[in-house]
């Protein structure tokens, strides 16, 4: 996978990973226009532009964004987009009031501990807070994201209904492809407790996590070769098996 510049990683033809702190986003780029999947931190800001550069484009040339859902660490800069530049975000109906208020989430568990209970999350979680993550705006976001309905944005990605990170959390499917970005739902680098490899979050950020383990079969059932999630590295092959992993690690 090429890297130029650091932060900016091509994933696939079209699809440039944007990373920083541990958080993924993603530019897709194809015929019809610009899509960007999630919005990761204020910080990634640069990251942005610098994948833009290099497919020739600026920030008002994205056409939409597209939300896996509605925390701060994937809401990041959609507000800035939307008001600088006016881009459009997209999200389900089921995280409009988290998409405005992205710090007012449901988690089955209280977060203060984690820091405690798993020291290697602290390095992520300190990265994050450099990288923007205590000064994030909510959004106003178009709510027709449908399941299985591909969306009228470019690249026609395709919702796959994946609750229980969130109440309305959806992955995007590019079914000709081969590619499924999984956002939260589905992660290989839990930054609550810095375990890597398939998994769910954890329960501090996550609102029902026997929801969320049943929805791994929904994003199995896609037959993706190619998983991007929202954190750690892409994985590459089965995605059964990499759901497989997920549910033998369990969340923590």
């Amino acid at each position: 996978m090429a890297r130029d510049p650091q932060g900016v990683s091509v994933v696939a033809e079209g699809v440039h990973r944007l990373h920083r702190a541990g958080v993924n986003c993603y530019l897709l780029t194809s015929p019809d226009g610009i899509t960007l999947v999630d919005a990761g931190l204020p910080g990634m800001w640069r990251l942005l532009e610098d994948a833009l550069s290099l497919v020739g484009a600026r920030p008002s040339d994205i056409d939409a964004v597209i939300l896996t859902h509605g925390h701060f660490d994937h809401v990041g800069f959609s507000e800035r987009l939307r008001h600088d530049h006016a881009v459009p975000a997209h999200i389900h109906a089921a995280d409009a009031a988290l998409v405005r208020h992205p710090y007012r989430y449901d988690h089955e568990s209280p977060r203060w501990p984690y820091p405690f209970r798993h020291p290697g999350g602290l390095p992520y979680l300190a990265a994050m807070t450099a990288a923007g993550a205590l000064f994030v705006k909510g959004t106003r976001a178009e709510l027709d994201v449908a399941p299985d309905r591909p969306l009228d944005v470019p690249g026609h990605p395709v919702p796959i209904w994946s609750p229980g990170h969130t109440h309305g959390h959806c992955g995007f499917h590019l079914p000709d492809r081969g590619i499924l970005f999984t956002g939260d739902a589905l992660v290989t680098l839990d930054p609550y407790t810095g375990r890597t490899g398939p998994r769910v979050v954890a329960r501090a950020a996550t609102a029902d996590a026997a929801t969320a383990l049943l929805s791994l079969d929904r994003l199995a059932d896609t037959e993706a070769l190619l998983a991007l999630p929202g954190h750690g590295r892409p994985y590459e092959g089965d995605l059964r098996r990499a759901v497989r992993l997920a549910l033998h690690a369990g969340v923590a």
